[in-house]
Order: C-alpha cells, then sequence, then structure tokens
C-alpha cells in the first residue's frame, strides 16, 4: 500500500490520523501543508486539486487511486482495511456505536470550535486578541470535556472504553493537546487525564505528537 498523508504538524485532525496508522503500523508518506505561510498552502492550486474543501488532512492512497478526506473517514477506511493489531471500532454494533457516539461529540462538536477558520473569523471580523480568542477556544474546551468526564464514569478503564484502544481515545489525546495548549486547568477532569497518560505510555502516541513532526518548528 502506497499512501500519502497531507497534514500539518499543529492539526488536531491531522494528529488523530496520525495516532491510527501508528497504531496500524502503516508506513506512510508524510506532505506537510502549512496553514499560516503564504496565506495558507491549503488555499493554493495543487491541494484544492486533492481537497477543495481546503482542509487537513487528506489521505492519498496510490494502491487505490482515490483521495479520501475528514479524519474519522480516513481512520474508519484504515481501521476497516487494517484491522490488527488495533481494531479501533468495536465489532459489536452496539459498542461500535457508542465509540463512534464520544468520538463524534469530540471531533464534530468540540473540535471544529477551536478550528484555525473559526480562530482567524474571531480575529478578523470581531477584532478578538489572543487572549479572547484563548478564552474562547477554553470556554467551549470546558464545555465538552466537562460532559466527557461524565460520561467516562461510566464506561473507562485503562482507555475511554474498558481496557482497548479505540477511535474514542484517537480523539481524545488531540483536543486534550488543544485544551492545554490554549491554558485550561484540565485538573477538573481526572478521568480523562488518567486515560491521556495511559496513551502517552503508547508508542503510537507518543510518535504522532505535534512536537515530533517534521515540519515543527524547531
Amino acid at each position: 500500500m502506497r499512501l500519502k498523508l497531507y497534514g500539518y504538524w499543529r492539526s488536531s485532525a491531522t494528529y488523530r490520523v496520525r495516532i491510527a496508522m501508528n497504531l496500524k503500523g502503516l508506513s506512510y508518506e508524510y506532505v506537510p501543508v502549512h496553514l499560516v505561510k503564504e496565506g495558507g498552502e491549503q488555499t493554493h492550486a495543487t491541494f484544492k486539486r486533492l481537497n477543495p474543501a481546503q482542509l487537513v488532512p487528506a489521505l492519498v492512497d496510490d494502491d487505490e487511486d482515490f483521495v479520501l478526506n475528514q479524519s474519522l473517514s480516513i481512520i474508519e477506511y484504515l481501521d476497516e482495511k487494517h484491522p490488527e493489531p488495533y481494531r479501533l471500532l468495536p465489532q459489536h454494533s452496539l459498542e461500535r456505536a457508542r465509540v463512534r457516539g464520544l468520538a463524534y461529540d469530540i471531533a464534530m462538536e468540540m473540535q471544529p470550535l477551536g478550528n484555525l477558520r473559526v480562530l482567524n473569523e474571531l480575529r478578523e471580523t470581531f477584532g478578538a486578541d489572543d487572549e479572547m480568542v484563548a478564552s474562547w477556544v477554553r470556554k467551549w474546551s470546558e464545555k465538552g470535556f466537562t460532559a466527557i468526564e461524565q460520561r467516562l464514569q461510566t464506561q473507562a478503564g485503562k482507555f475511554c472504553f474498558d481496557f482497548d484502544v479505540t477511535l474514542a481515545d484517537v480523539c481524545l489525546v488531540p483536543q486534550v493537546y488543544i485544551a492545554k495548549r490554549f491554558g485550561l486547568d484540565m485538573s477538573a477532569y481526572p478521568l480523562v487525564m488518567r486515560i491521556y497518560d495511559h496513551c502517552q505510555q503508547i508508542q503510537a502516541f507518543v510518535d504522532a505528537r505535534p512536537e515530533n513532526q517534521p515540519d515543527c518548528p524547531e
């Protein structure tokens, strides 16, 4: 399989896909797309042909001759094609739905409010300064993690769902990274942080960290 992952070192959506690909042990070519330089390389014609939505990540599978966007779509595709050594979505339909529910809470409700496009709009249209932007991210992160912490009370083990890594953990870790980056005090979420710390003991998560990417500024 010949795979290319187009992404940005600090993009949480790309971070998710890196974790998943590392867990699967997949080899891939990483192609950096700088979201700020030169007006954002995602807006350039070359990348727009790959993803007209002008967002990262984008996965190119040369063997299948197609391009896939949206991090969860990419991860589910890879999970179906390469179920081992980590099956990120359980085989049982109810458990699979529960995992998706928590993953979607993060990827569809929390993360978009801290998306670079949204933060730029706050600055450009509403005159928000850096602290106002950070406060915005903290507010919505706090609301999201409060709900997630409550959900985890009845289902968490070592990871979000008992003792197996799932799509929920793959989404949770990058979201914690965002919250910490913008200064949210995570001590109010002990279950979230316990799971986050357990994930950091897995090399696939460590290798996927933003600071470990080739396009991370020195």
